[in-house]
């Protein structure tokens, strides 16, 4: 069975916005720093992807490469993705309960009337069809609506794209593939990597953020494009067993059970 690489790449996209850039507001990680990773936790990480021989130099089997885009200082990416929808449908509920319960209170209840309505969170002014109108209610990090412009939860970062030198030379062969993983809507990139030539690549990540923006008296989210950088090393060491550090093979299991 192919070896699973995972690389998360968390993105400060408030900062990316602000600066049009990605670099210094982008942080990866991967789950092979034990066997020789660097530059976790930031812009410059290096993914060590071992070579696919067995101790005898027969040919193992490919590796694969599975990268998840993550917003810094949004809701977490493990929650489902219906979980924003649940909390604006539960705000909605709560709301109409409590304008229901000011019925019949005349002026006193005008107060009471506007905190409600600004609890609503902001929703675009008028319906149109242009592209990318928000449909929702503007959520924090904690899913509940709000107002402010500069504490709303950005939409998750989207990768649209895996180009650079370890595709042209055919290194890795980037592809999204679709699954039922509720938490990533079931799509996601990976990429098989060809481990017969060891050496150093860097690609490129193709990013789009999205910003919402007033446009012609309306709310909409505008997407921006990105990309940043990472690199694989490939080295020629053979696969090995994570718990005897050898070669593949049987576990040094005892052969007879412990007594008691």
């Amino acid at each position: 069975m192919a070896q699973q690489h995972g690389i998360i790449v968390l993105f400060d996209v408030e900062n990316a916005l602000r600066t049009r850039s990605l670099d210094g507001n982008t942080y990866w990680f991967d789950n092979m720093k034990f066997l020789g990773s660097t530059g976790e936790g930031t812009g410059d990480l290096v993914t060590i992807v071992p070579g696919t021989y067995f101790l005898d130099g027969s040919q193992a089997t490919e590796q694969v490469l599975n990268w998840l885009p993550a917003a810094l200082g949004s809701i977490p990416p493990t929650v489902p993705r219906n979980y924003l929808a649940e909390r604006e449908r539960a705000h909605d509920q709560r709301t109409l309960q409590q304008l229901a319960a000011l019925g019949g209170e005349g002026d006193a209840g005008g107060a009471e009337l506007t905190r409600l309505k600004q609890r609503v969170g902001k929703r675009p002014r008028k319906q149109a069809s242009g592209r990318g109108l928000t449909a929702t209610k503007l959520l924090d990090v904690t899913g509940s609506t709000t107002n402010s412009a500069a504490a709303y939860n950005y939409p998750a970062p989207v990768i649209t794209d895996i180009t650079g030198q370890a595709v042209s030379e055919k290194i890795i062969y980037p592809a999204q593939y679709g699954s039922p993983d509720m938490v990533y809507d079931g799509w996601y990139w990976a990429a098989t990597v060809d481990t017969s030539r060891p050496g150093v690549y860097p690609y490129t990540v193709h990013v789009q953020l999205h910003e919402l923006v007033e446009q012609n008296d309306e709310m909409v989210w505008q997407s921006v494009d990105l990309t940043c950088e990472s690199s694989l090393k490939i080295t020629s060491d053979p696969k090995r067993n994570a718990f005897t550090g050898g070669g593949l093979g049987v576990l040094p299991l005892p052969a007879v059970p412990p007594a008691g």
